[in-house]
């Protein structure tokens, strides 16, 4: 970064977003925002935020009250609250991905976590010291995971551990709780893909990345947007939308599965002419069932990408906002 404008950074407060993805959050929502805009307000005043600075509440089509309690937070706080309505529900990621488009060319730097505030608020005071001395991304990285059930915390693990094997450049422990720069908001938004996994975009988006760790704490109120079966989505999501791997490792199973065909042949013939054939069905059936079921899962794995080729092809939009409010610059 040139100096000028690293002496930038450092000499004046940064124009902040805060961008929420919002769910069915209800219950927790008001006390998240009343939290968030303490928080902003003890930054402002402490010269690391102009302000002007503001929090973005995308509500993901939620079926609850939550537009309600957005709407209500931007007319009790304005300037400081915006809010933003998806015309249907499209998902976490896309609808972290709405705010973040929004947020682009109208801040220094966003800050993206979640409705719950699970993720520590107190970390973003470092946050924006990381990007005032350089850092164009900044990632909020767990300490550990004491706060997890078993299953969650080892199945967590397991998808680092496996991402990481396919050549996926992950950072561990980190979720969706990151600053970004201006200029990473900039390459952010050349991406076009309709299959978001934003954990595995935002390595590329810049190489100036700096961590800052916090504790995890409980959810406060109501319940996880999370459950078994999305993140199990989400990191099967990951792995065939950053990784080439699975295709090569049916390759892989193919060359096995032909060597081994080979040595049963060779002892077949070995049997033929020793007059040792070994009598059964067994030595027919089982190849067919190896076969079949190595067929099979090759199929759905290649028919996986094919599947993600499709949606990519088609290039069809990955959120519509419906609705915009607390936006100076607009006419509500």
């Amino acid at each position: 970064m040139p100096q000028s404008s690293l002496q930038k950074r450092r000499d004046r407060p940064c124009h902040l977003a805060i961008v929420v993805p919002c769910f069915n959050e209800e219950d927790v929502l008001p006390l998240s925002i009343a939290t968030l805009l303490q928080q902003l307000r003890e930054m402002i005043d402490a010269d690391q935020c102009t302000k002007d600075s503001y929090v973005v509440l995308v509500d993901d089509g939620s079926s609850d009250s939550t537009w309600d309690v957005i709407e209500e937070a931007v007319n009790d706080h304005v300037g400081s609250f915006r809010g933003l309505r998806l015309a249907r529900n499209v998902g976490h990621q896309a609808a972290l991905l709405a705010g973040l488009d929004y947020a682009n060319g109208r801040c220094d730097a966003a800050i993206s976590i979640d409705a719950d505030l699970q993720d520590d608020i107190d970390a973003m005071p470092r946050m924006i010291d990381a990007y005032r001395t350089g850092a164009e991304l900044v990632l909020g990285v767990r300490k550990s995971r004491d706060v997890d059930t078993w299953f969650k915390r080892n199945s967590a693990v397991g998808f680092y551990r496996v991402l990481r094997w396919m050549g996926v450049d992950l950072v561990e422990n980190h979720a969706d709780f990151r600053l970004m720069s201006a200029a990473a908001l900039r390459h952010l938004s050349e991406f076009s893909e309709y299959n978001l996994f934003l954990r595995g975009l935002v390595p590329m988006l810049h190489s100036r990345i700096e961590t800052v760790t916090y504790d995890r704490s409980e959810r406060a109120a109501g319940e996880t947007k999370y459950p078994t079966r999305k993140m199990l989505s989400l990191a099967w999501n990951g792995i065939t939308s950053f990784s080439v791997q699975p295709l090569r490792f049916i390759s892989a199973m193919g060359f096995l599965v032909f060597f081994i065909t080979l040595a049963l042949l060779a002892y077949a013939m070995v049997g033929v002419f020793s007059g040792q054939v070994i009598p059964g069905w067994a030595s027919v059936v089982i190849p067919l069932y190896l076969l079949g079921g190595l067929l099979m899962i090759s199929l759905g794995m290649v028919g996986e990408y094919i599947a993600k080729l499709f949606l990519e092809a088609k290039q069809r939009p990955r959120f519509f906002v419906d609705t915009i409010v607390g936006d100076p610059t607009r006419n509500e």
